[in-house]
């Protein structure tokens, strides 16, 4: 059994197989629509990611999203510590996007020098990377304080990414969740916005484009300022509806980097929330 338990935000949209191998627990955040009142973002369930995409498009208004609450955080590391865990660390979606941070942090107190708590300043499939980066210092015997750090370094030294594109920005205006957008207001039929996520953590828009094509290049134009050509990278591609656009957007990118890893996993509804139902990206991490 491993001694260190890693708890993962729902917004984490870490893949289906990923979950169980690397010992990674969920903790959701909340989807509140008019009725029913509320859901859990159960991401890990195709079927019903599905069924929320459908009821995304349908919908006039988006849902609202929420944080989990201290006391259920406080649940969760009772549970992993009776069940013999010894350590914990949890990582959370950015802290300037969400209060999750927040919650883990006031819920740690409880149970000094047990949890560590860490901000990605990233989110979706970056943050399935960090936990996969996390497992396996854990499985070097690295202790949970040693791990915070070196991960804190790593995000520091932008060794994960997140780069995304929105086809229809209102639900990122609605969401309030970007930055630096106001040249981005005006006539936004038919484009598409490319956006990443800054060292701040902060989700920023950096370009809009007619068609996919386009777009894809100015995804792979702004990893490569931090990620050079024929660089190794592990890759976690991300999508809402449009599957068929994240795997062209992955061959492109095995054309640009040595990708050692690829792995297609749907974003979870709190990220669909925001992005809305034709979003498409991925996660990088280079590897050192």
């Amino acid at each position: 059994m491993n001694s260190l338990k890693i708890i993962l935000d729902s917004t984490g949209d870490i893949p289906f197989e990923w979950a169980a191998k690397i010992d990674v627990e969920n903790i959701p955040l909340h989807v509140l629509w008019d009725q029913p009142s509320e859901t859990e973002d159960d991401f890990r369930d195709q079927e019903q990611i599905n069924q929320f995409w459908e009821k995304l498009q349908a919908r006039p208004q988006p849902p609202k999203t929420s944080q989990p609450t201290p006391g259920e955080f406080s649940t969760l590391y009772k549970k992993a510590f009776d069940e013999g865990y010894s350590e914990i660390l949890a990582l959370c979606i950015s802290a300037k996007m969400s209060g999750t941070y927040n919650s883990a942090e006031i819920a740690a107190r409880d149970y000094p020098g047990n949890i560590e708590i860490v901000d990605s300043k990233m989110a979706s499939a970056a943050n399935a990377l960090l936990a996969r980066r996390a497992r396996e210092l854990a499985d070097q015997k690295v202790s949970a304080r040693r791990i915070k750090d070196i991960l804190d370094r790593e995000i520091k030294e932008r060794r994960f990414g997140a780069y995304f594109y929105v086809s229809d920005f209102e639900f990122l205006k609605k969401g309030g969740r970007i930055s630096g957008f106001a040249s981005f207001i005006g006539s936004m039929l038919k484009l598409k916005v490319a956006l990443h996520l800054s060292e701040d953590g902060i989700l920023v828009p950096f370009a809009k484009n007619k068609g996919v094509e386009k777009t894809h290049d100015s995804l792979i134009k702004a990893a490569l300022s931090l990620y050079p050509e024929r660089a190794k990278v592990n890759l976690i591609m991300v999508y809402t509806i449009a599957a068929d656009e994240a795997r062209l957007l992955s061959e492109k990118l095995k054309k640009v980097y040595q990708v050692e890893n690829l792995v297609f996993s749907p974003m979870g509804k709190v990220i669909s929330t925001h992005v809305g139902p034709y979003a498409t990206g991925f996660g990088i991490e280079r590897i050192l």
